[in-house]
């Protein structure tokens, strides 16, 4: 159905993406593409689409690939029935039943006459009843936007579905629909994702990474544990390569006292003896030679087994290079941070909320912020904040520190280099560096730190944003994160986790991702 050989891919700046990738796909197969910020996956997607053009190698596509984007607001300007692709023939049916049954509109419409009936439908599937196909996609929420592109595979019946992150917008409801779908479909998926519960439902996983791409022959669950196999190899390997070369340095150093020991008896002996000069010159010369020599046999060794040791740590996750030092908030634990009586807010007629909410917030909790898209959790995070008053209702604010971290994280000003970025957060007068010190231990090297922070992924700019954090003087009393894992990786949400656990402060959250919420062990839940 799909077959990829030795494809490659160069940026506009000519350089490459990726090269010499080998990928089939079978009918009915249902595999994740994997792989970090910035290797290349969703413009992969884009090449078998036909959207854009390998610069080498083969590409066979047997059937027209329906394709599910990231959504950005860039369908803005379309119309629901252009977004589904069926806008000439809703046009062309309207025109013939108008009347105007002219050659080109049957030809348009191709004889599909239940099209509008098929679209109001599917639509309804994806709990978007009622919405009429001429309405902008401007008007949408992310996750309406998904499900719309969604409900066209109801209507186009494809062999092969492409999905790029097609959960990252949908509310819990939203997402058990898809799951459902990937779940009963027969058509070939092929899916971008960092959703654990879809990648588990997937029965192959495709890594992409510079090396080329590695297939497991089993879901999500499965590639972990080959990962973590092949990872303690390595571990092995560098524990066996550190153990050779310190035996091969001790060697070294033994063989030269050695010899040395015996030039000295030597010398002694040859002087004892009264051998002459020349003969006694000549056999010095002989032994430095000799040493030179085996000091060059054991530099080579020890540089091959140096090497060797270099490369094998290069292969390290970057998560085990990676040191937290987030201190802890001097707020104690249980002290009222907020509290809601009977709010309720409206930016028009009527109030967001049916019921007014009332609620509280103690330090050192773990919250998450619950609701269908719409419900008004942001601006729920605004009434907490400050940000916003309520227009019914009262509400308590104790005086604390908090950081807001949307999912483009913000916080970060793209018109800053990396290390002014960090330097911005350095009120404890840290030297400059300490503060590339800790931009290294946050994977940013030297090559990143006159690198434009617009220039970033946004893996990276959650990395820098953390490694800014813990420049700071003092941690935050309270971290909202509002769906912070929508624009992250595997690795980077993995990184994210590991930090926020590290926080001993109060944590609120919105995120539908419900793994996500399990690892950084969410407490109970507010619902808006």
């Amino acid at each position: 159905m799909l077959v990829l050989q030795n494809v490659s891919f160069a940026l506009p700046n000519k350089d490459l993406l990726f090269a010499k990738l080998s990928l089939t796909v079978n009918p009915q197969d249902k595999i994740a593409l994997i792989g970090n910020n910035g290797v290349g996956k969703s413009t992969l997607l884009k090449i078998i689409q036909g959207e854009l053009s390998p610069t080498g190698g083969f590409l066979k596509v047997d059937t027209e690939p329906y394709f599910i984007p990231q959504i950005f607001g860039q369908y803005d300007h379309l119309t629901v029935a252009q977004a589904l692709g069926v806008s000439n023939k809703i046009i062309a049916l309207k025109e013939i039943l108008e009347g105007k049954a002219t050659e080109e509109n049957f030809t348009l419409l191709a004889e599909d006459w239940t099209i509008e009936e098929r679209c109001i439908e599917a639509l309804k599937e994806w709990q978007l009843g009622g919405m009429m196909l001429r309405q902008k996609l401007e008007r949408l929420s992310g996750g309406q936007k998904t499900k719309v592109f969604l409900a066209g595979i109801s209507i186009h019946q494809p062999k092969l579905v492409l999905m790029d992150e097609p959960s990252n917008h949908l509310d819990t409801f939203g997402r058990q629909l898809l799951y459902e779908f990937v779940q009963s479909t027969s058509s070939t998926l092929l899916l971008v994702s960092h959703n654990r519960k879809l990648l588990n439902l997937m029965n192959q996983v495709a890594e992409l990474s510079k090396g080329g791409i590695t297939v497991y022959g089993g879901n999500y669950d499965f590639y972990l544990k080959q990962k973590e196999i092949a990872r303690n190899a390595l571990c092995h390997d560098i524990q066996e390569n550190e153990k050779a070369l310190r035996k091969a340095k001790e060697k070294e150093q033994e063989t030269l006292e050695r010899q040395q020991r015996r030039a000295y008896r030597g010398k002694k002996k040859q002087e004892k003896a009264g051998m002459p000069r020349i003969a006694m010159n000549q056999m010095r010369n002989n032994a430095e030679k000799s040493t030179a020599k085996f000091k060059n046999v054991h530099a080579d060794k020890l540089g091959g087994i140096s090497q060797e040791l270099q490369e094998l740590r290069a292969e390290l996750p970057g998560m085990d290079k990676m040191k937290f030092g987030f201190d802890h908030s001097t707020l104690h634990k249980g002290k009222i941070l907020f509290s809601a009586k009977a709010i309720n807010f409206c930016y028009t007629t009527p109030f967001l909320w049916d019921e007014n909410l009332n609620f509280q917030i103690c330090s050192g909790e773990r919250i998450a912020i619950k609701g269908l898209n719409g419900s008004g959790k942001t601006t729920l995070i605004k009434l907490i904040l400050g940000d916003l008053e309520p227009q019914v209702g009262t509400v308590y604010r104790a005086n604390n520190k908090s950081v807001y971290i949307d999912q483009h994280y913000s916080l970060i000003d793209t018109q800053l280099k990396v290390i002014e970025q960090a330097q911005q957060y350095n009120v404890s007068g840290l030297q400059e560096h300490e503060i590339k010190t800790r931009l290294s231990r946050f994977l940013f090297p030297k090559e990143f730190w006159d690198k434009p922070c617009s220039a970033l992924s946004g893996g990276e700019r959650m990395r820098l944003l953390l490694c800014c954090l813990t420049i700071t003087c003092q941690s935050p009393d309270i971290i909202v994160l509002d769906e912070p894992t929508n624009n992250l990786d595997i690795q980077n949400s993995e990184i994210l986790t590991s930090a926020i656990n590290e926080y001993q402060g109060t944590l609120l959250v919105v995120s539908h991702d419900e793994y996500f919420l399990d690892q950084v062990n969410i407490e109970r839940n507010i619902f808006c």
